[in-house]
Parts: structure tokens; sequence; C-alpha cells
């Protein structure tokens, strides 16, 4: 027995390997709308296809759990591409934000060159460390956390022209005592 728009419900919750490939061959449009809404941003490709195929996986799997008929199918399966897209989306941003808060590690580079990174992130800590206690807080949350001036300035409760001005002020003082270091000054 072939998959029909009238028993394709009932031979999919039987595990009918035909019910998937007739909703594969019906629904994939509407799926592919209903994802791509969601992922175009990321523009990755491959993201959307691996959502679409886990969506058509979610579906073969829960499908016992499915009462109704081919309206509320429709309505069903629209429910899981968009929860599975907006998955996909959350954990693609939440990797991009992990990778762009780290230094990329180039395949290219030696093992001394990545440590001559790390001892310029030390000695910048250090340097950092300083400035005056607010100020240090302000630069660790912008560049090491990634934070932006205006939530920086409601965690401290400053204004966010005061958080504006103390970068700037605390970028020249960590300038001079840089230039002091090279020049084989003190640091103090």
């Amino acid at each position: 027995m072939k998959s029909t728009d009238i028993n394709f419900i009932e031979r999919l919750q039987r595990q009918e390997e035909d019910a998937l490939e007739f909703i594969v061959d019906t629904y994939l449009p509407l799926i592919k709308g209903v994802t791509y809404k969601v992922l175009s941003p990321l523009r990755n490709d491959g993201v959307m296809e691996e959502c679409i195929n886990d969506i058509f996986l979610s579906i073969w799997n829960n499908s016992k759990k499915f009462h109704g008929d081919t309206s509320d199918f429709r309505k069903w399966i629209c429910a899981i591409a968009k929860f599975k897209a907006i998955d996909y989306y959350r954990k693609a941003m939440k990797k991009m934000e992990l990778t762009s808060g780290y230094t990329e590690v180039d395949t290219e580079k030696s093992a001394e060159d990545e440590l001559i990174i790390l001892e310029d992130r030390k000695e910048l800590l250090q340097l950092i460390d300083l400035l005056e206690p607010v100020d240090r807080d302000i630069f660790i949350m912008k560049y090491f956390l990634g934070i932006k001036n205006e939530d920086i300035s409601i965690k401290l409760g400053l204004t966010k022209a005061s958080i504006d001005n103390r970068i700037y002020r605390g970028k020249k003082k960590l300038s001079q005592k840089a230039t002091n270091l090279k020049l084989g000054g003190s640091v103090v």
C-alpha cells in the first residue's frame, strides 16, 4: 500500500517509510520556507540543510504523539520546524559569540607565536591591573568580556559618557605605561 493524502498520518505513525517520503515530497517547500525565515540571517546553507533533516527526523520520531487531521498535521509540522530552526539559530549564535570572544587559533602559527600572544595578553592584564579598580573593571568588561558601554554603565551605575571618558583616559594611561616599559622605564 502506498501513502496518500488520506492515509499518510496512520502510515507515518506505524513507521512506514513511504509515509515519510510522502511527507518530504508534500511538505518540503513549507518546511524550507519556515526554516529559511528563521535561519536566513546566518547565511549558512549547511546549517539550514542540517536543520531541515533534523525536522524530518523529529516528525518521524514523534509521529505517535500527533493526534488530528491533515490541517492539524500541517500546523504541527510548522511548529516543529519553527522551534527546531530557532534552536539551530540560538546554537549558531552562541557558537559565533564564543569564537569571536577568543583569539582564533591560526594553524599557520607556530607554538612560539601562540606563546608570544599569550605573554602579550598577560602583560596587558598586568598593565590593566595598574589602573584604578573602576577603570580596571571597565576595561575587563569591555575588552575581555565584550560587554557594550551602555551595559557597563548600567552595571556600574555610571553614565555612558562617564564610561566613554574612562575608556579614553584609560587607553591613554595604558599607552604611556606600555611606552615606558619599552623604553626601560618603570611601570608605576
